[in-house]
């Protein structure tokens, strides 16, 4: 399940931005533009994180924060703002922040933030799983081969999961074909066999074994 981060800020291009660059991290991420939008969510019970600029209409994203811990004391939040204020990062940190970022800031240098907050908050539901050498983060929908991490599509990493929670049970293509690709698929069952040999080319530790004649195994 994708960890929801939600973005408040008033430049249009600055938030789509952002929210391009998480979305593509794996994140789900809702935007608002304005305080009173955002004051609307403040209660959702689903959101993981806020990213929240300071200057916001009239009002602040300080006043934003106290309408967060008010109906949530333990979500993140991570302050951006255009002003390098020693005072406003105290402020913001005697507030419940848990980070903070000055503009203009490398859009990268946000999701490693974002991502190390997340991992400290969660990190106890955000375990990775240790596979013939890979660990797979099933969350963020990662895959690490030591530092480096994999780019699996998004059928690449659903097969990948169907024999990892799976192991050592055989699969018929059919049935593959069922779980990954789902019922209405029309096309033909060579694309399991198309998909796997992309799989093991990137992870080419994974010890997926070929039963001829009826399909595949993890073990």
């Amino acid at each position: 399940m994708k960890k929801v981060i939600c973005i408040v800020e008033d430049e249009k291009d600055l938030n789509e931005l952002v929210k391009r660059y998480l979305e593509k991290e794996g994140y789900e991420v809702r935007s608002y533009l304005t305080f009173d939008d955002a004051a609307k969510h403040t209660g959702d019970d689903d959101v993981h994180l806020w990213i929240l600029d300071i200057m916001l209409d009239d009002k602040s994203g300080f006043d934003l924060i106290e309408e967060i811990r008010m109906k949530n004391e333990d979500v993140p939040v991570i302050f951006m703002s255009a002003r390098d204020k020693e005072f406003d990062r105290i402020i913001g940190l005697e507030k419940g922040s848990d980070d903070y970022i000055t503009k203009p800031f490398s859009p990268k240098e946000l999701v490693l933030r974002v991502n190390n907050v997340i991992r400290r908050t969660y990190k106890d539901d955000n375990s990775r799983i240790a596979v013939d050498g890979y660990e797979i983060d099933e969350n963020q929908r990662m895959v690490y081969d030591g530092e480096n991490e994999l780019e699996l599509t998004t059928k690449e990493f659903d097969l990948l999961m169907l024999f990892v929670k799976n192991k050592g049970t055989a699969f018929l293509r059919e049935q593959i074909l069922e779980k990954v690709w789902d019922t209405n698929y029309f096309g033909s069952d060579r694309v399991v066999d198309d998909t796997l040999r992309r799989l093991r080319k990137k992870m080419p530790k994974l010890n997926i074994h070929t039963i001829y004649g009826f399909g595949y195994r993890l073990g």
